[in-house]
């Protein structure tokens, strides 16, 4: 009965090394967008600001677009609810 509790342990602690290991490198991957991929991206943000677009036009990972989508919703959060100051 222990043996099978240690070996359910090990698995899924080897389950979540992996997915650990695999998060990291998929957040962290470099930017394969083209030039002309990076201009449109610009291009569709412009509406919200020259800052904004020019963020799409740099090299950065998947992980620091994610930061940048999370901290947009709560200043959209703020302006809806009338907290922006």
């Amino acid at each position: 009965m222990i043996k099978q509790t240690q070996a359910r342990f090990l698995a899924i602690a080897a389950i979540a090394i992996i997915a650990g290991i695999a998060g990291y490198y998929l957040m962290n991957a470099p930017d394969r967008r083209s030039t002309g991929e990076k201009i449109g991206d610009a291009v569709d943000e412009l509406d919200r600001g020259l800052g904004e677009a020019a963020e799409k036009l740099e090299d950065r990972t998947p992980a620091e677009k994610l930061g940048d989508a999370i901290e947009d919703a709560g200043d959209d959060i703020k302006k809806s609810t009338g907290q922006e100051q």
